[in-house]
């Protein structure tokens, strides 16, 4: 009942611009100030990995502070511009309505990671948001950009799936 009313009404469809508006806008302005400050990940991971998340002086994800060992830390440079540019970008999506379900995956994700790493901040807020957002589908961006954006990819990825069904039909002729 409540997923119909997400993913149908009107009303919910204002209520979800309203939360796009204020994650996207949350997003936006920390992945500016990130992008316009010189930001440099190596002391929050330096940090994640030092200080992990510990429950009973025992690490709680393990797995995760590997991959901030073995994959982050080494490759600091590349989470230098994705981390920025991906929060500016997933606050540019969720303002104008654009990719709206992708958009909030990543920003679940990326809040995800930083819960993982140990910080909490507006974090479980977002995350909580984002859920409804999520679970919304097309209506969250209904009042944006993926009223016109979601319908053109949709006949352009069903005019290349047309074209090789085709193509394929042609060639087991």
């Amino acid at each position: 009942m409540i997923n119909k009313w997400l993913r149908e009404s009107n009303i919910a469809a204002g209520a979800l611009t309203l939360i796009r508006l204020y994650l996207g806008w949350h997003f936006l302005t920390a992945g500016w100030g990130k992008i316009s400050g010189g930001f440099d990940a190596s002391g929050f991971l330096k940090g994640a990995i030092a200080n992990p998340v510990v429950s009973h002086d025992v690490v709680v994800y393990p797995t995760y502070v590997g991959f901030l060992e073995n994959v982050a830390m080494p490759n600091v440079g590349l989470f230098n511009v994705l981390v920025p540019w991906g929060e500016f970008l997933i606050g540019l999506g969720l303002i104008l309505g654009c990719l709206t379900t992708a958009a909030v995956f990543f920003m679940m994700v990326m809040n995800f990671s930083f819960m993982f790493a140990g910080t909490i901040s507006s974090n479980p807020l977002d995350i909580l948001l984002g859920i409804f957002v999520a679970a919304a589908g097309y209506n969250a961006g209904k009042f944006g950009l993926d009223r016109w954006v979601l319908p053109y990819l949709s006949k352009l990825i069903n005019k290349q799936g047309n074209k090789k069904a085709e193509k394929a039909a042609t060639h087991s002729a």
